[in-house]
């Protein structure tokens, strides 16, 4: 099995279960649905990277692979691919186990990238707070 057939290793960031709620009309699950709870694991990891506050400013393409559906479990595993002086970006892959089968399946992946921001939300150097997990070159 390749490393693309088999989630990142470690604990996800964020484990959630696809709800009614979130599908289009076609009963599958809406992108931009995924996309958000990307954006929340991507988030979590900048938050603890910076020490506070920051804000997304940017995500690079994202190709859906497989679709999501209502009841499945989705794992986010997110981590820091790089830093700078105000910015970080941190990699998202998204994965799906449905509710009939016991596999995993990769769903997308996307970078986000994040800027850390004062109380008044201007740009500020980063100073890390904890050592986040770096990813795993494959």
């Amino acid at each position: 099995m390749s490393r693309e057939d088999q989630p990142p290793e470690g604990s996800p960031t964020i484990r959630t279960i696809a709800m009614p709620a979130d599908t289009n009309p076609s009963g599958d699950i809406f992108g931009g649905w995924l996309m958000s709870q990307m954006d929340l694991a991507a988030g979590s990891v900048a938050a603890l990277t910076s020490g506070g506050r920051s804000a997304t400013i940017a995500v690079d393409a994202m190709i859906f692979h497989r679709p999501v559906k209502v009841g499945d479990e989705v794992s986010l595993y997110a981590s820091l691919v790089r830093l700078g002086r105000t910015s970080m970006t941190i990699h998202v892959d998204a994965w799906r186990r449905p509710r009939e089968i016991a596999r995993t399946e990769k769903v997308t992946e996307a970078n986000f990238t994040f800027v850390a921001l004062d109380s008044e939300g201007r740009p500020i150097p980063i100073r890390p707070n904890v050592e986040m997990p770096q990813r795993q070159s494959t």
